[in-house]
């Protein structure tokens, strides 16, 4: 039996687990899914002041207050955040981090720094116009327009996120991550959807700032669209009890 802790992506609560949390659970773990402040039934809780140490600190209370150690540790999207923040602190109450279609952040780097100045622009637009100035608005979740992120699913599932997904914290997407100098060696493996292995093989190798802390992760691939909790979630949950 392993003891994982499930942080889900942006806009996303810990309802997003709950298929792959019971297959977890038949298969004898203990499962704890993650509701970041600000999101899905903490909604109530969202601020301006939210912010990637917020829910890097949202992480480690579920760790200490349930007194959890070997902890596999599972971060999608922009989960992995502070996923890693977490990993950089408390690593002794780890066994492994795992990310799913996403991979740890360099130190200094923002989530909102994955993209292009049209891309940046067109955010801080976003929130500045549909957010109140401080929340990225619930995207569209439309397959006509992102049909790549949403392969694998089907309309129920899209009409679920749509209802359940919640307006995230801009904080947690434009603070960067400050990481320590040494890292901490605490296994890694990263399950790939969207992005090949060997492409993130490469760019690691190459030396790319971005992918660099890549380099050496134990990666495996789950072709699917960005959301795999959704897609396949039974698959999903399967990889996650063997790499435990």
């Amino acid at each position: 039996m392993a003891t994982f802790v499930l942080v889900p992506g942006f806009w996303l609560g810990a309802w997003a687990w709950e298929d792959v949390a019971r297959d977890l659970r038949a298969a004898g773990h203990d499962v704890h899914p993650v509701t970041l402040t600000g999101l899905a039934e903490r909604a109530s809780e969202a601020s301006p002041q939210v912010d990637v140490d917020t829910h890097i600190d949202d992480i480690i209370s579920v760790i200490r207050d349930n007194d959890l150690h070997k902890v596999v540790l599972v971060g999608h999207s922009g989960g992995s955040i502070p996923v890693t923040g977490v990993g950089d602190r408390i690593p002794e109450r780890l066994a492994r981090i795992v990310y799913v279609d996403s991979g740890p952040l360099p130190d200094g780097m923002a989530q909102i720094d994955f993209q292009d100045t049209d891309g940046q622009e067109e955010l801080r637009r976003q929130v500045s116009t549909e957010g109140g100035g401080w929340k990225i608005p619930v995207p569209p979740f439309d397959p006509a327009t992102d049909a790549d992120n949403l392969a694998g699913l089907g309309e129920e599932q899209l009409r679920r996120m749509r209802e359940l997904a919640t307006p995230q914290p801009f904080g947690t997407a434009g603070q960067p991550l400050r990481r320590p100098q040494t890292i901490p060696d605490t296994p890694k493996s990263a399950i790939m959807c969207t992005f090949p292995p060997e492409l993130v093989r490469s760019l690691a190798d190459s030396g790319n700032p971005v992918f660099a802390p890549m380099a050496g992760l134990d990666l495996h691939h789950l072709p699917t669209g960005h959301w795999p909790m959704f897609s396949r979630p039974a698959d999903l949950a399967a990889l996650l009890s063997k790499l435990a």
